[in-house]
């Protein structure tokens, strides 16, 4: 059988990319070529194929571990690996952290600088930080609209939200991100909403007064869920900023207190879309974790939502970095 490696795999791009792996208990190395995980049942060992040409993002458990070659071949085909905890709950090292969890990004001198010139050119102007804040703020409402309206229309659907309620808390929550005059007010709104989507989805699967907790310190379903989603959103939006070789740290929204915040607000864009409705839709289920995991990566698959992440970081730096040219007094 002739080795497979890196250099014979047909390029896919990353936002056409179907897979995301979290994986538990495991080795990741290579075999014959290829990159294999391998799991222990009884004194066998069971080897399961990576097909790393079709993988954007890789999370590493509680139990992993990882050989250089296996890192090697990973990197060369573009995808992202990170190190967590137990069901993609965070784990702090000695490493380079970037939303808490250790990401390791492919090496690659070619990657493109046009979106990072146009990101540089308005980010150190506060002003049009805070307009490139609101645009991703504007654009995350039209994807809660878009995505919670679909999922409500689904035939046999068990959990209809109340959309006339819905619409009302988007329409308010935008007029408040209009009216807000700096980064402290956008994120109030941000929050805001998404408690009163925290209720309304919880009325709508009639899971009971719903408190968000901390991570990792609740026994409540529902938030051992968003917890694990939202680390596959994180996933997606760091290889989204990967891919147009934008900084995890020139950040719009979140920077001031994370020192990967552009993950964050790159991640916000489906997180409140995706995320929240599939966490309270599971717990209703009684999912197990790893069918909500995989609920949730079919769902931001079929919605294409490392795509929308892409293009709406190359609209953002376009549009606002066209604001530099009649603004002479921005520093860049």
């Amino acid at each position: 059988m002739t080795d497979i490696t890196a250099k014979n795999l047909k390029s896919i791009l990353h936002s056409k990319r179907a897979n995301i792996y979290y994986l538990e208990h495991c080795r990741v190395l290579v075999n014959g070529g290829r990159v294999e995980y391998v799991t222990d049942e009884g004194k066998r060992s069971l080897y399961w194929n990576i097909p790393i040409a079709n993988t954007t993002t890789v999370l590493l458990g509680t139990g992993t571990s990882i050989t250089q070659a296996a890192m090697r071949e990973l990197a060369k085909a573009g995808v992202l690996v990170g190190f967590c905890g137990g069901g993609g709950t965070p784990l702090f090292s000695a490493n380079e952290i970037d939303i808490e969890i250790a990401w390791f990004s492919p090496q690659s001198e070619y990657r493109p600088t046009e979106y990072l010139q146009h990101w540089v050119q308005f980010w150190f102007d506060d002003g049009l930080r805070l307009a490139a804040a609101r645009e991703f703020q504007q654009i995350r409402l039209e994807r809660i609209s878009q995505s919670w309206i679909k999922l409500s229309r689904l035939k046999n659907n068990p959990s209809p939200v109340d959309i006339r309620m819905l619409e009302q808390l988007l329409k308010q929550s935008a007029q408040g991100i209009k009216l807000a005059s700096n980064q402290t007010e956008l994120l109030t709104e941000e929050g805001r909403l998404t408690k009163q989507l925290y209720r309304l989805m919880a009325e709508a699967t009639r899971h009971g007064d719903f408190v968000r907790s901390q991570r990792g310190d609740s026994a409540d379903t529902a938030n051992q869920f968003l917890d694990h989603g939202n680390y596959l959103a994180y996933g997606l939006a760091a290889t989204a900023t990967w891919v147009l070789g934008l900084p995890h740290g020139l950040a719009v929204l979140h920077g001031k207190t994370r020192r990967g915040g552009l993950v964050f607000d790159v991640a916000d864009l489906v997180k409140d879309a995706v995320i929240l409705p599939q966490a309270f839709i599971s717990t209703m289920r009684g999912d197990a974790e790893q069918e909500f995991r995989q609920a949730c990566i079919e769902s931001l698959t079929s919605s294409e939502s490392l795509d929308f992440m892409i293009d709406t970081l190359k609209a953002i730096a376009l549009k606002i970095g066209r604001l530099v040219q009649v603004q002479p007094h921005v520093r860049v």
